[in-house]
Protein backbone atom coordinates (compact mmCIF):
# COMPACT_ATOMS: atom_id res chain seq x y z
CA UNK A 1 0.00 0.00 0.00
CA UNK A 2 1.46 3.35 -1.04
CA UNK A 3 1.07 5.88 1.75
CA UNK A 4 1.00 9.55 0.66
CA UNK A 5 3.43 11.82 2.49
CA UNK A 6 2.58 15.48 3.08
CA UNK A 7 4.02 18.21 5.29
CA UNK A 8 2.34 19.54 8.40
CA UNK A 9 1.08 23.08 7.89
CA UNK A 10 3.62 25.71 8.92
CA UNK A 11 6.62 23.38 8.89
CA UNK A 12 7.84 24.12 5.37
CA UNK A 13 8.15 27.24 3.23
CA UNK A 14 7.75 25.81 -0.26
CA UNK A 15 8.88 28.99 -1.99
CA UNK A 16 12.26 29.02 -0.24
CA UNK A 17 12.66 25.21 -0.38
CA UNK A 18 10.92 24.17 -3.62
CA UNK A 19 12.83 20.89 -3.98
CA UNK A 20 11.65 19.79 -0.54
CA UNK A 21 8.06 20.62 -1.47
CA UNK A 22 8.35 18.64 -4.71
CA UNK A 23 9.48 15.58 -2.75
CA UNK A 24 6.03 15.43 -1.11
CA UNK A 25 2.83 13.94 -2.48
CA UNK A 26 1.10 17.24 -1.64
CA UNK A 27 2.15 20.52 -0.08
CA UNK A 28 0.12 22.01 2.78
CA UNK A 29 0.36 25.80 3.10
CA UNK A 30 0.69 27.85 6.25
CA UNK A 31 -2.70 28.85 7.64
CA UNK A 32 -4.43 31.66 5.77
CA UNK A 33 -6.91 34.00 7.49
CA UNK A 34 -9.30 36.62 6.06
CA UNK A 35 -7.05 39.56 6.97
CA UNK A 36 -3.23 39.79 7.12
CA UNK A 37 -1.60 38.89 10.45
CA UNK A 38 1.86 39.81 11.69
CA UNK A 39 1.91 36.95 14.19
CA UNK A 40 3.22 36.91 17.73
CA UNK A 41 6.27 38.71 19.12
CA UNK A 42 9.73 37.12 19.07
CA UNK A 43 11.19 34.87 20.27
CA UNK A 44 8.57 32.47 18.98
CA UNK A 45 10.52 29.24 18.40
CA UNK A 46 12.44 27.30 21.05
CA UNK A 47 13.99 23.85 21.13
CA UNK A 48 13.45 21.54 24.10
CA UNK A 49 14.74 18.13 25.05
CA UNK A 50 11.80 16.26 23.57
CA UNK A 51 10.74 18.52 20.73
CA UNK A 52 10.08 22.09 19.71
CA UNK A 53 7.87 24.93 20.94
CA UNK A 54 6.49 27.52 18.56
CA UNK A 55 4.26 30.55 18.90
CA UNK A 56 4.10 31.92 15.36
CA UNK A 57 0.54 33.15 15.75
CA UNK A 58 -0.79 32.47 12.23
CA UNK A 59 1.41 35.02 10.48
CA UNK A 60 0.13 35.28 6.89
CA UNK A 61 -0.63 37.82 4.15
CA UNK A 62 -4.42 37.41 4.27
CA UNK A 63 -6.60 35.62 1.74
CA UNK A 64 -6.71 38.33 -0.95
CA UNK A 65 -2.94 38.64 -1.24
CA UNK A 66 -2.53 34.88 -0.87
CA UNK A 67 -4.78 34.21 -3.87
CA UNK A 68 -3.28 37.03 -5.97
CA UNK A 69 0.43 36.65 -5.19
CA UNK A 70 1.27 33.44 -3.31
CA UNK A 71 -0.99 30.81 -4.85
CA UNK A 72 0.22 31.34 -8.46
CA UNK A 73 3.83 30.85 -7.32
CA UNK A 74 2.93 27.70 -5.39
CA UNK A 75 1.12 26.32 -8.44
CA UNK A 76 4.40 26.49 -10.38
CA UNK A 77 5.84 23.83 -8.05
CA UNK A 78 3.78 21.20 -9.84
CA UNK A 79 2.56 19.41 -6.71
CA UNK A 80 -1.04 19.22 -5.41
CA UNK A 81 -1.79 22.06 -3.00
CA UNK A 82 -3.70 21.86 0.26
CA UNK A 83 -4.54 25.24 1.77
CA UNK A 84 -4.80 25.54 5.54
CA UNK A 85 -7.58 27.91 6.56
CA UNK A 86 -7.98 29.68 9.90
CA UNK A 87 -10.02 32.36 11.58
CA UNK A 88 -11.72 33.54 14.75
CA UNK A 89 -15.32 32.74 13.85
CA UNK A 90 -17.27 30.45 11.56
CA UNK A 91 -17.81 33.45 9.29
CA UNK A 92 -14.03 33.90 8.93
CA UNK A 93 -13.60 30.31 7.76
CA UNK A 94 -16.53 30.65 5.38
CA UNK A 95 -15.07 33.83 3.89
CA UNK A 96 -11.71 32.22 3.12
CA UNK A 97 -13.29 29.03 1.76
CA UNK A 98 -15.53 31.04 -0.55
CA UNK A 99 -12.51 32.81 -2.05
CA UNK A 100 -10.65 29.52 -2.52
CA UNK A 101 -13.57 27.68 -4.08
CA UNK A 102 -12.91 29.03 -7.55
CA UNK A 103 -9.15 28.42 -7.42
CA UNK A 104 -8.35 25.42 -9.61
CA UNK A 105 -4.88 25.19 -8.07
CA UNK A 106 -6.33 24.24 -4.68
CA UNK A 107 -6.84 20.48 -4.35
CA UNK A 108 -8.04 20.37 -0.73
CA UNK A 109 -8.87 22.78 2.10
CA UNK A 110 -7.66 21.95 5.61
CA UNK A 111 -9.59 23.72 8.36
CA UNK A 112 -7.23 24.62 11.19
CA UNK A 113 -9.59 24.18 14.14
CA UNK A 114 -6.92 23.89 16.80
CA UNK A 115 -4.13 26.48 16.76
CA UNK A 116 -2.83 26.84 20.37
CA UNK A 117 -1.09 30.17 19.72
CA UNK A 118 -4.10 32.42 19.13
CA UNK A 119 -7.50 32.87 20.70
CA UNK A 120 -9.81 30.07 19.59
CA UNK A 121 -12.95 30.75 17.61
CA UNK A 122 -16.03 30.98 19.79
CA UNK A 123 -17.97 28.72 17.42
CA UNK A 124 -17.87 24.96 17.76
CA UNK A 125 -15.82 22.85 15.37
CA UNK A 126 -19.02 21.51 13.83
CA UNK A 127 -20.39 25.03 13.26
CA UNK A 128 -17.15 26.07 11.55
CA UNK A 129 -17.22 23.00 9.31
CA UNK A 130 -20.86 23.59 8.38
CA UNK A 131 -20.14 27.22 7.48
CA UNK A 132 -17.12 26.23 5.39
CA UNK A 133 -18.98 23.37 3.72
CA UNK A 134 -21.67 25.77 2.56
CA UNK A 135 -19.05 27.86 0.73
CA UNK A 136 -16.95 25.25 -1.06
CA UNK A 137 -17.26 22.03 -2.99
CA UNK A 138 -13.58 21.21 -2.45
CA UNK A 139 -12.55 18.33 -0.18
CA UNK A 140 -12.51 19.56 3.43
CA UNK A 141 -10.23 18.17 6.13
CA UNK A 142 -10.60 19.16 9.77
CA UNK A 143 -7.37 19.52 11.77
CA UNK A 144 -8.17 18.67 15.37
CA UNK A 145 -6.44 19.32 18.67
CA UNK A 146 -5.01 16.54 20.86
CA UNK A 147 -5.94 18.63 23.92
CA UNK A 148 -9.47 17.28 24.00
CA UNK A 149 -10.76 14.73 26.48
CA UNK A 150 -12.71 12.88 23.78
CA UNK A 151 -11.27 13.65 20.35
CA UNK A 152 -13.45 10.92 18.85
CA UNK A 153 -16.55 12.90 19.84
CA UNK A 154 -15.22 15.93 17.97
CA UNK A 155 -14.44 13.70 15.00
CA UNK A 156 -18.02 12.46 14.90
CA UNK A 157 -19.33 16.02 15.14
CA UNK A 158 -17.26 17.33 12.23
CA UNK A 159 -18.06 14.21 10.20
CA UNK A 160 -21.77 14.91 10.63
CA UNK A 161 -21.14 18.54 9.63
CA UNK A 162 -19.66 17.55 6.29
CA UNK A 163 -15.88 17.08 6.37
CA UNK A 164 -14.27 14.64 3.97
CA UNK A 165 -11.33 13.72 6.19
CA UNK A 166 -9.34 14.44 9.34
CA UNK A 167 -5.84 15.80 9.97
CA UNK A 168 -4.57 14.50 13.31
CA UNK A 169 -3.12 16.23 15.22
CA UNK A 170 -2.13 19.83 15.80
CA UNK A 171 0.48 20.76 18.41
CA UNK A 172 -0.31 20.63 22.12
CA UNK A 173 0.26 23.55 24.48
CA UNK A 174 3.60 23.50 26.29
CA UNK A 175 5.98 25.76 28.21
CA UNK A 176 9.75 25.91 28.68
CA UNK A 177 11.74 28.21 30.99
CA UNK A 178 15.25 29.59 30.75
CA UNK A 179 17.84 29.46 33.56
CA UNK A 180 16.29 32.49 35.25
CA UNK A 181 12.80 31.01 35.23
CA UNK A 182 11.42 33.10 32.37
CA UNK A 183 9.52 31.55 29.44
CA UNK A 184 11.64 30.90 26.36
CA UNK A 185 8.84 32.18 24.13
CA UNK A 186 7.72 35.81 24.29
CA UNK A 187 4.08 34.72 24.49
CA UNK A 188 4.82 32.24 27.28
CA UNK A 189 3.30 28.92 26.28
CA UNK A 190 3.37 27.67 22.69
CA UNK A 191 2.55 24.73 20.51
CA UNK A 192 4.65 21.66 21.32
CA UNK A 193 5.68 19.29 18.52
CA UNK A 194 8.28 16.63 17.86
CA UNK A 195 8.92 13.10 19.18
CA UNK A 196 7.20 13.69 22.53
CA UNK A 197 3.92 14.37 20.70
CA UNK A 198 3.93 11.01 18.86
CA UNK A 199 2.21 8.78 21.47
CA UNK A 200 -0.48 11.42 21.98
CA UNK A 201 -1.09 11.72 18.25
CA UNK A 202 -1.13 7.95 17.84
CA UNK A 203 -3.83 7.64 20.50
CA UNK A 204 -5.93 10.30 18.74
CA UNK A 205 -5.62 8.61 15.36
CA UNK A 206 -6.57 5.24 16.83
CA UNK A 207 -9.61 6.69 18.62
CA UNK A 208 -10.87 8.60 15.58
CA UNK A 209 -10.33 5.68 13.20
CA UNK A 210 -12.62 3.62 15.43
CA UNK A 211 -15.22 6.39 15.59
CA UNK A 212 -15.66 7.57 11.98
CA UNK A 213 -15.31 6.26 8.44
CA UNK A 214 -13.11 9.08 7.18
CA UNK A 215 -9.58 9.07 5.76
CA UNK A 216 -7.04 10.36 8.26
CA UNK A 217 -3.80 12.24 7.63
CA UNK A 218 -1.64 11.57 10.68
CA UNK A 219 1.05 13.87 12.05
CA UNK A 220 2.88 14.34 15.31
CA UNK A 221 6.50 13.36 15.79
CA UNK A 222 6.78 11.19 12.66
CA UNK A 223 10.47 10.93 11.80
CA UNK A 224 10.96 7.43 10.36
CA UNK A 225 9.27 4.74 8.31
CA UNK A 226 8.55 2.79 11.49
CA UNK A 227 6.80 5.83 12.96
CA UNK A 228 4.72 6.18 9.80
CA UNK A 229 3.76 2.51 9.81
CA UNK A 230 2.62 2.77 13.42
CA UNK A 231 0.16 5.47 12.36
CA UNK A 232 -1.01 3.44 9.38
CA UNK A 233 -1.67 0.47 11.64
CA UNK A 234 -3.56 2.77 14.02
CA UNK A 235 -5.86 3.82 11.17
CA UNK A 236 -4.17 6.58 9.14
CA UNK A 237 -3.98 6.45 5.37
CA UNK A 238 -1.48 9.27 4.86
CA UNK A 239 1.15 10.88 7.04
CA UNK A 240 2.53 14.39 7.34
CA UNK A 241 6.03 15.38 8.41
CA UNK A 242 6.51 18.38 10.66
CA UNK A 243 9.35 19.14 13.04
CA UNK A 244 11.64 16.56 11.43
CA UNK A 245 11.77 18.66 8.24
CA UNK A 246 13.68 21.39 10.08
CA UNK A 247 16.55 19.01 10.84
CA UNK A 248 16.26 16.79 7.76
CA UNK A 249 14.84 18.50 4.65
CA UNK A 250 15.18 15.20 2.78
CA UNK A 251 12.99 13.37 5.28
CA UNK A 252 10.16 12.67 2.82
CA UNK A 253 12.29 10.49 0.56
CA UNK A 254 13.95 8.74 3.47
CA UNK A 255 10.68 8.04 5.30
CA UNK A 256 9.06 6.82 2.07
CA UNK A 257 11.89 4.30 1.53
CA UNK A 258 11.91 3.20 5.17
CA UNK A 259 8.15 2.79 5.16
CA UNK A 260 8.25 0.60 2.05
CA UNK A 261 10.82 -1.62 3.74
CA UNK A 262 8.74 -1.83 6.92
CA UNK A 263 5.63 -2.72 4.92
CA UNK A 264 7.48 -5.42 3.04
CA UNK A 265 8.55 -6.92 6.35
CA UNK A 266 5.02 -6.66 7.79
CA UNK A 267 2.55 -7.12 4.91
CA UNK A 268 -0.31 -7.65 7.37
CA UNK A 269 -0.21 -3.91 8.00
CA UNK A 270 -1.96 -3.33 4.67
CA UNK A 271 -5.55 -4.54 5.06
CA UNK A 272 -8.14 -4.34 2.23
CA UNK A 273 -9.96 -1.61 4.18
CA UNK A 274 -6.74 0.37 4.56
CA UNK A 275 -6.02 0.00 0.84
CA UNK A 276 -9.46 1.35 -0.07
CA UNK A 277 -9.14 4.38 2.17
CA UNK A 278 -5.57 4.96 0.99
CA UNK A 279 -6.93 5.14 -2.54
CA UNK A 280 -9.46 7.75 -1.41
CA UNK A 281 -6.85 9.96 0.23
CA UNK A 282 -4.52 9.55 -2.74
CA UNK A 283 -7.25 10.76 -5.06
CA UNK A 284 -7.73 13.80 -2.84
CA UNK A 285 -3.98 14.44 -2.75
CA UNK A 286 -3.65 14.37 -6.52
CA UNK A 287 -6.89 16.15 -7.37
Amino acid sequence: MSVPILNASGCLDALTAPDVARSLDAFVTKTVTPLPREGNASPRIAETEGGMLNSIGLQNPGIERFVADVLPRLEELGVPLWVSVGGFSAADYATVCAQLDGCDAVATVELNLSCPNVEEAADTAAAIVAAARAQTSKPLYAKLSPATWDVAETARAVADAGVDGLSLVNTIRGLALDASGRPLLARGAGGYSGPALRPIALACVHACAQAVELPIVAMGGIASGRDALDFVEAGAYAVALGTTLFADPGAAGRVRAELAAEQAARPAASSPQATAKSLQITQNVSA
